[in-house]
């Protein structure tokens, strides 16, 4: 493969707006954001949140790698991967958060969902599948439909996108920060 064809190609994966272009650069912002996210739990789990109880331990260590996580995908998304730059930083992160939500509800609710009808299958037992097993094979399923249908459909058509919603979006962050005269 010639040096030319090599930045065609890394031309098209950084500025491509097509589907599978797109789709590629949102897996490397969400790996971003995933090691992210592992990285600030760990250490505040391991190193900072040491005094707590270790259920309050746990606990605040993976929402604020979460949170931590979400900001580093919404920001790695708005520049790079949809290329939204221009588009109204407010309207951005109250879309963003709205399908954040929605994504760990249906990820707690759907994993919760799936391992339950699926631990009533006799045949999955008899092939040895433990509780842990179908809980597993739930997660990484219900994780990836989610990812696929609901993260990524709607950052791409409507977080990163003008859309009506967007005045609704500016005026609830004005509501809560007002401007400073």
């Amino acid at each position: 493969m010639s040096s030319e064809s090599i930045n065609r190609l890394k031309d098209r994966f950084l500025h491509g707006e097509g589907l599978i272009t797109t789709f590629l650069r949102s897996i490397v912002s969400s790996q971003a954001a995933s090691w992210t996210d592992m990285i600030v739990r760990i250490v505040l789990f391991s190193l900072v949140f040491t005094h707590l109880d270790p259920f309050y331990r746990s606990n605040l260590s993976v929402a604020c790698g979460a949170i931590v996580g979400g900001i580093v995908n919404c920001v790695i998304n708005y520049h790079f991967t949809f290329h939204a730059t221009g588009q109204n930083v407010k309207a951005v992160i109250i879309k963003y958060a709205l399908v954040w939500t929605g994504s760990m509800l249906l990820n707690m609710y759907g994993t919760t969902f799936a391992s339950q009808a699926l631990s009533h299958w006799d045949f999955l037992h008899s092939l040895g599948f433990t509780a842990d097993a179908i809980f597993t094979v739930s997660t990484l399923t219900v994780s990836l439909l989610v990812s696929w249908f609901w993260n990524f459909t709607l950052q791409r058509y409507f977080v990163y996108r003008p859309t009506r919603f967007d005045n609704t979006a500016i005026a609830i962050v004005n509501f809560f920060i007002p401007k400073k005269h």
